[in-house]
């Protein structure tokens, strides 16, 4: 197999992609039966701004917002004209499973490339590929969440694909590849913010190679100037959209719906809003334990950090050819800074606060397990001269994943269970107000702030166009639009809507108070702000 060959879909990718497709709908089935597909209310949120763009009563790509970036929530949209797959959520997990299946072949082709760019690939670099392989696809946080409409799949895709055709440019300077990296890596800057900083490390990496001219192979001035171009063109896009739309091109970062803002405002005066707030060490050390806890359960975890570590180490010390693998590592520090100075928390279980929040986040280090873990392997293999030996440390590394992802399964993936003790109350609440609605006459139509429970109607199947909603003005009207229809609606709901729906403490209650109208239902929950369901003097159709 020449080395151009080796780097196509070839049969042994297609392999590899079919069985991921298999793990993925399998594990789909498994989920939607058990009615987990919408545990997370991030989930629910992203389904339902895009579903926001086509229905409601302003749609349009407004209804997209600042704070999540587009690209997922455009992806979604075709899945989402089903009302039927609405609902269950489906729609919004289809993306995330063919990000999964993509991400898995990509996996296999950085590991196999990486070991034998210049040869035809052997037996110790294939099975290195899909020891790599098998690490990712296998590991049971990402099973679950790539059933989700969670955005971390999705993202896993375009950063490995970035990486994929980076390294493949930087060994043999194909000016294809490297423009392919930086349409990765746009569509990884419209997916999360980690996209910003991958694309600003990748996009230094390549300029100094430009600058100093020491890189093993020549840059094409034409290449690199699109690849630049690609990289830069969604951060602008997007910092331009906001500056338009909102009047603050930093909308997304610190307006009124930032995970800044958010911090403010439920943060504990006198303490601090979360560990890791303005100490990079701590907030690095947060940041790993939840990739460990990602990877297995203690004491496996340790073994997987170690291995990470002696992988990553002697790719550095011996193996120059390799460097481009250490961009895996990028998440480490993009994290670190949001912990430390943007506003993202990240709670665990072992550690204070022992809660859970944010765990997942540590799916991000992922690939960089599975391939420095498999680097490692393949080193201590290739130093043995002995076939069984060589054959014996494959077996071991098998026989090691399935014993760590095992007690994943056993203690359920912590990604799981953040979704599941985070979404109790909020779902008990959803349904019993879901339920109150579907007993209203068809048609009706609300005001309710969808920002926290937008869940209860999609659960009841209530068309967003009958809901008035904070996403009803017209944004670029600052600070304030009071011919907005969402403020004309909390002024006077009687002339606009058949029902108000508020929570405790939401401008739809704060508004309510200020009306005469009367209340048909109230519902509590647990831990969840009351809910009350109002009628106005509206006669209905």
């Amino acid at each position: 197999m020449s080395r151009r060959a080796s780097q196509r879909w070839d049969q042994e990718i297609l392999l590899v992609t079919w069985l991921a497709a298999c793990v993925s709908l399998v594990s789909f089935l498994y989920y939607l039966r058990h009615g987990d597909l919408l545990l997370y209310g991030d989930a629910v949120a992203h389904i339902n701004i895009a579903r926001r763009v086509f229905d409601s009563r302003t749609p349009g790509l407004l209804q997209l917002g600042t704070v999540w970036l587009p690209l997922p929530h455009l992806l979604m949209i075709p899945f989402l004209l089903s009302d039927r797959m609405w609902q269950s959520g489906v729609g919004g997990s289809i993306p995330s499973m063919i990000a999964y299946v993509f991400s898995v072949a990509g996996i296999f082709r950085l590991m196999r490339s990486s070991l034998s760019f210049y040869l035809e690939p052997g037996i110790p670099e294939r099975l290195a590929a899909w020891i790599a392989a098998l690490i990712f696809a296998a590991n049971p946080n990402l099973i679950y969440l790539q059933t989700t409409a969670m955005t971390e799949p999705l993202y896993l895709a375009f950063f490995i694909w970035a990486v994929v055709y980076f390294s493949e440019w930087s060994a043999a300077d194909e000016s294809k590849s490297l423009i392919k990296s930086g349409g990765c890596l746009f569509a990884a800057c419209l997916t999360r913010y980690d996209g910003w900083f991958l694309a600003g490390l990748i996009c230094t990496v390549a300029g100094l190679a430009w600058i100093k001219k020491k890189s093993a192979v020549s840059i094409s001035r034409g290449s690199l100037a699109k690849f630049l171009l690609l990289a830069a063109a969604a951060p602008v896009l997007w910092l331009t959209y906001n500056a338009v739309v909102y009047r603050n091109p930093l909308e997304f970062a610190n307006g009124p719906y930032s995970a800044k803002a958010i911090e403010q405002k439920t943060s504990v005066p006198g303490y601090p809003p979360h560990p890791g707030t303005n100490n990079l060490s701590v907030a690095a050390s947060y940041f790993l334990k939840a990739a460990e806890l990602n990877m297995a359960e203690s004491p496996w975890h340790r073994l997987w950090l170690a291995l990470l570590l002696a992988g990553t180490l002697l790719v550095m010390l011996f193996s120059r050819r390799l460097w481009p693998l250490l961009l895996l590592w990028a998440p480490l520090p993009f994290y670190m800074l949001s912990i430390a100075y943007g506003g993202v928390p990240i709670f665990l279980p072992p550690w204070w606060p022992f809660s859970i929040y944010n765990a997942r986040y540590g799916i991000e280090i992922l690939p960089a397990f599975a391939i420095f873990s498999t680097v490692a392997a393949y080193f201590i293999a290739r130093a043995l001269k002995q076939n069984t030996a060589k054959l014996t440390v494959a077996a071991v590394m098998i026989v090691f994943i399935g014993l760590s992802y095992f007690s994943v399964w056993r203690a359920q993936p912590i990604s799981f269970r953040e979704a599941w003790v985070n979404s109790r109350t909020r779902i008990a609440l959803e349904k019993e107000l879901a339920n109150t609605l579907e007993r209203l006459p068809a048609g009706s139509t609300f005001l309710m702030y969808l920002g926290n429970h937008v869940g209860a109607m999609q659960a009841a199947g209530i068309p967003l166009r009958n809901v008035i909603n904070e996403g009803n003005h017209r944004t670029w009207k600052q600070p304030a639009d009071p011919q907005g229809l969402w403020e004309k609606a909390l002024a006077n709901p009687a002339r606009y809507v058949d029902f108000v729906v508020s929570f405790a403490g939401d401008p739809v209650d704060e508004a309510v108070s200020r009306q005469n109208l009367s209340a048909l239902a109230v519902i509590h929950a647990a831990g969840q702000p009351k809910a009350v369901l109002y009628r106005t003097n509206r006669p209905l159709r």
